[in-house]
């Protein structure tokens, strides 16, 4: 069982890493970008280039698909997210939908459908073993980033002028943007961050699962959003709560019920939950002024 915990922690914390791109991009721009469980997967690739083409070792593997990814998430803001601003929000998530299959079809021309094998850039540390427990390095790995990310997102968005301004355009971009805050720069900030973030949780997916397709971040994103609302989107601490317990779920529906339902068990809870609490674990109800 305590292996099952372990194994939950570790595929939540990938999800929770996910999700705090999803809760920032919504919670700052109010739109869903689902092409960011697209963007996981070309950080996954780069890092594979990186190590298997380049020799780099794993933190400039990893680096360098932080670097890629990040740009890559302030083109896509720029060409695709920026001219539709004042655009309906269906406008906006058909675009997302687009920019997700642009970005699958380039990585199957450039990579062509064979998988690859990704090798694991965390196993040069050693696993921890207590009796017969065994917890794997990829595991100890993913849960410290996950932590060190979320409490420096955290005093990010707190203390920092930046962080301040995304706070600020958060609650009312208009009256931000009367204060002298540059709203789109402060968006494009926000899709560099998350698109980075995006790029680790590739790194550390793709070390635990060592299978890379065009299509590796499409189920990721879908559940690392689910983990987003889960824990109330928008909330920075919510996102981790939900990722962590979507993972942990998963992985005890799996070991304990079915495999094949262990999708639909995890769908089923968000469901629940949502019905229970319609704004997340940690969400708040916010009130409009008509």
């Amino acid at each position: 069982m305590l292996t099952y915990l372990i194994n939950g922690l570790s595929l939540g914390s990938v999800y929770a890493i996910i999700a705090l791109g999803y809760t920032m991009v919504y919670g700052i721009a109010k739109m869903l970008n689902f092409a960011h469980g697209d963007v996981i997967m070309v950080g996954g690739y780069v890092a594979f280039c990186s190590t298997s083409y380049l020799g780099l070792g794993p933190i400039p593997s990893t680096l360098f698909a932080v670097v890629v990814c990040t740009v890559l998430g302030i083109v896509v803001e720029r060409l695709a997210y920026k001219p539709l601003r004042n655009a309906t929000s269906l406008a906006v998530l058909i675009t997302a939908i687009g920019v997700s299959y642009f970005l699958q079809n380039a990585a199957l021309l450039i990579w062509s459908s064979n998988p690859k094998s990704f090798p694991n850039l965390v196993g040069s540390i050693p696993n921890i073993v207590i009796g017969e427990l065994v917890i794997p390095s990829t595991a100890i790995v993913t849960v410290i980033a996950n932590l060190l990310i979320m409490l420096t997102l955290t005093m990010f968005t707190g203390r920092t002028k930046m962080g301040k301004a995304m706070r600020a355009v958060s609650e009312d971009k208009g009256a931000a943007q009367l204060m002298g805050i540059n709203v789109n720069r402060t968006i494009s900030v926000t899709f560099a961050i998350g698109s980075g973030l995006a790029a680790i949780a590739g790194v550390l997916l793709c070390s635990a699962y060592p299978t890379l397709m065009p299509t590796t971040g499409s189920m990721p994103g879908i559940k690392a959003f689910t983990a987003a609302v889960f824990g109330g989107i928008g909330s920075i601490p919510g996102a981790m709560l939900g990722g962590i317990l979507l993972g942990v779920i998963e992985i005890f529906a799996k070991a304990y019920i079915s495999t094949q339902l262990s999708d639909a068990i995890v769908f089923a809870v968000l469901i629940v939950v949502l019905l229970v609490k319609p704004t997340g674990l940690l969400g708040k109800k916010v009130s409009e002024k008509v």
